[in-house]
């Protein structure tokens, strides 16, 4: 059985939201389901991070490429059970043969009281039968609503899907491009909304920021991000964090 996470402080937020209350009525509740950052993550470049594990010790070590940190990364080798459970996880779907097998397992481990589910906060799809079963279970709980950020657009491209510009792959099942992956290139052909992470908020220009998951798990067009969780000290990353740090303007 795969094990989900409860809401984190961002993702209680979409509480808040009138249109997404269909899927919480009768006290139905967020949850994320975590993999393994970046050994979870193929398309991963910009935040390219992974924790190793030897003797009992946990380490970081950036991408070579790395702007900045995965914030999830930097959870897991902070908190041993949060490295567990997502192992767990990535395991454990690695072990399903075909997308069937992965949808029925993700099915069965739901929990009962679901209304919205984040795949992600740590991890991605990291093969296409995943991704295949994942959109199966979508289409089997019309009554949940399933969003996800992704860099696997690889997998994308060729997908049927109801509305790319909004990044519907169905009524219930929303993704966003993030940009600063390998397959950037990919982008213009995919066609669907994307996300970029920036250091300061002027950085975003006119596209909105996303404070609290309240675009990616609606439909809408390109949004940013501001950047989040522990950075390397001293990188250019680690100062802006510090700053926006000191305005209250992300994840207080």
């Amino acid at each position: 059985m795969l094990k989900f996470s409860p809401a984190n402080a961002k993702t209680k937020r979409l509480k808040t939201l009138p249109e997404l209350q269909c899927f919480l009525d009768n006290k139905r509740k967020v949850y994320s389901l975590d993999l393994l950052s970046g050994w979870s993550c193929p398309g991963a470049k910009d935040c390219l991070a992974r924790v190793h594990v030897e003797d009992g010790r946990r380490w970081l070590e950036d991408g070579s490429q790395a702007q900045f940190r995965c914030f999830s990364a930097s959870q897991e080798v902070a908190f041993p059970n949060v490295y567990k459970l997502r192992k767990h996880n990535f395991d454990s779907l690695k072990k399903c043969k075909g997308a069937v097998q992965c949808k029925e397992l993700i099915l069965k481990s739901l929990p009962k009281n679901i209304g919205i589910l984040r795949y992600h906060v740590g991890g991605e799809f990291f093969s296409r039968v995943y991704l295949h079963g994942a959109i199966a279970v979508a289409l089997a709980r019309p009554d949940v609503l399933f969003y996800t950020y992704t860099k696997s657009l690889h997998f994308l491209q060729n997908l049927d899907m109801v509305d790319r510009k909004n990044g519907m792959i169905l009524p219930n099942f929303l993704v966003t491009t993030s940009r600063g992956g390998k397959y950037d290139h990919l982008i213009p052909k995919v066609g669907i909304r994307t996300a970029k992470v920036v250091l300061k908020m002027e950085d975003a220009g006119t596209l909105p920021i996303d404070h609290d998951d309240s675009h990616a798990a609606r439909p809408g067009g390109d949004f940013a991000l501001l950047i989040h969780g522990q950075q390397k000290a001293g990188s250019e990353a680690s100062l802006a964090r510090k700053k926006l740090g000191k305005l209250g303007s992300y994840g207080k």
